[in-house]
């Protein structure tokens, strides 16, 4: 298995595509002058409460206020606000928190009009980005990501990522972490730091540490609401969380986001360098490494899968709705194992969409019915493998009575949607045609100035079968009319290849006539 990282980038934007084994599995999108990304720190200020919703808005200079719930605001929002206070005040010079007295954790059921008031200021990350007219959904656990860890103030527990099962490794890990991580700081220990030297670990921890450092700098005197602490360049932050040992490539098609990303893989992974590549080719790099002609298909209304199987994705106001179906070329075999077959085999595609289309919220499939337990045994165990690869928090269920599979996904930006339909030249995108009699109306006009200025010329009408039917259809017809009305004979030529609103006049060479 092979994975290879595609990046475009243009003066406004970056498009970000990640193949796994040549197939595109994740599309990341990024407008360059994007104000809120999940990451971004902020010195907020609250502006409503909202009891009923133990929650409250805060204005961190987005278009819609900011939502904060008290389930986001951690056990330490007490050390936390102390601290915002005390900084922000000019009272602590210093960021260590090493002296800081640390607060009682806050009780887990408590009510946010017991936390905040109204105006008052706290430091916030932005959870999840704004989302259609929502603002952007705030947290008060501050966490500062790197490659092999992550640091987060007020703390001093030291986790191991659940994918690393050796327990050699694990206890190796944790021991070197608590020698060498900041006083009060717990540090989550990330899968790719498996098998990393101290001195890479000690290096990634002093660079996390400065980043603490620079939020208590901009913290200082500062103004509400006002940005701390911006996340990585969108490159930068995918290459930090994706990058693991099986990636193959890593292309960029723009001169300084491949320095920029130069830079960051010699500093903190620069057995990596040798992966980065810079595309200089005449074809624009979605197209050289087939990711343009994967986005048309794989963003159908109705992707369809080699057996001919397809789904249909539907987006609602509350969900997303995907049905299954088996397509004509189905196999001729009894119907519970050619259920089961289209069943896994969509399986497979399902999981692949919701990565790439970041589709969030609650998920409804419905599948084709099976009655044998052990298959529908078989589809949820196979549902629940695709999505292991899925870096959103997600739930799978097993198959409800009605052949219904519920899957939630975290949601964090909005779902990438992307039009792969062009204008319809027939009817410009309206759905609607001009009715037949206005499309004669229209030939008949043009007969008329073509006779007026050629009185003795012989001419041939091109039309779409459908027209020419109407043309020719009772006595007298529509063409019996122009023989009486201009003395001349018109030959009507039915030509299925035109569009049914579209005509052509020849003359007797065979030349088309154009009007202006």
């Amino acid at each position: 298995m092979s994975k290879e990282l595609i990046i475009h980038s243009t003066s406004s934007d970056i498009q970000i595509a990640l193949l796994k084994n040549k197939k595109l599995i994740e599309l990341h999108e990024q407008k360059r002058e994007t104000n809120f990304t999940v990451g971004d720190i902020f010195l907020a200020r609250i502006k409503m409460m909202r009891p009923g919703l133990n929650a409250g808005f805060l204005d961190i200079g987005s278009r819609s206020d900011a939502f904060l719930h008290y389930t986001d605001l951690g056990p330490q929002i007490n050390s936390l606000l102390k601290y915002t206070n005390v900084v922000k005040n000019g009272q602590k010079k210093t960021p260590s928190l090493k002296e800081f007295p640390m607060e009682k954790d806050n009780p887990k059921n408590g009510k946010i009009t017991q936390v905040f008031k109204k105006n008052q200021y706290c430091l916030v990350q932005i959870l999840k980005e704004p989302i259609s007219t929502k603002g952007p959904r705030l947290s008060c656990e501050i966490t500062l990501p790197g490659r092999y860890i992550v640091i987060a103030p007020f703390g001093n527990l030291v986790s191991v990522s659940k994918k690393i099962n050796d327990e050699e490794e694990r206890t190796r890990l944790k021991r070197l972490i608590e020698s060498i991580k900041p006083p009060n700081f717990s540090v989550i220990i990330r899968t790719a730091a498996q098998g990393k030297k101290v001195a890479d670990l000690y290096e990634e921890v002093k660079a996390l540490e400065k980043r603490w450092i620079d939020i208590h700098g901009e913290l200082i005197g500062a103004k509400t609401p006002k940005k701390l602490l911006s996340e990585q360049d969108k490159t930068i932050s995918i290459i930090r969380d994706m990058m693991t040992d099986d990636f193959s490539n890593i292309v960029i098609d723009n001169r300084n986001d491949y320095d920029a990303t130069k830079n960051y893989l010699t500093t903190f992974a620069p057995d990596k360098l040798k992966l980065l590549k810079f595309h200089s080719g005449k074809d624009g790099v979605f197209k050289a490494y087939n990711v343009a002609s994967q986005v048309t298909s794989s963003f159908s209304k109705n992707p369809t899968l080699p057996s001919g199987a397809y789904l249909v994705i539907e987006k609602t106001e509350a969900m997303h709705v995907i049905d299954v179906n088996s397509g004509p070329r189905s196999q001729r075999q009894d119907q519970e194992s050619s259920a089961l077959k289209v069943n896994l085999e969509t399986a497979v595609e399902i999981a692949r969409q919701l990565r790439l289309r970041d589709i969030g919220g609650l998920i409804i499939i419905d599948f084709i019915d099976m009655r044998k337990a052990e298959n529908k045994n078989a589809l949820f165990k196979t549902m629940r493998d695709e999505m292991q690869g899925d870096r959103a928090q997600h739930t799978v269920l097993p198959l409800s009575k009605f052949g219904l599979m519920q899957i939630t996904r975290q949601r964090v930006k909005p779902a990438i949607e992307k039009d792969t339909s062009d204008q319809c030249p027939v009817c410009d995108g309206t759905g609607k045609v001009n009715a037949t009699s206005l499309i004669v109306e229209d030939i008949d006009n043009n007969l008329n100035f073509i006779l007026a200025s050629r009185p003795k010329a012989k001419l041939q009408l091109n039309v779409h079968p459908y027209v020419g039917a109407y043309l020719q259809k009772g006595i007298p017809n529509t063409q019996m009319r122009w023989l009486m009305k201009h003395k001349r004979w018109i030959k009507i030529v039915n030509d299925e290849k035109m569009y049914i609103n579209s005509f052509k006049f020849f003359d007797n060479l065979g030349d088309e006539i154009r009007m202006g």
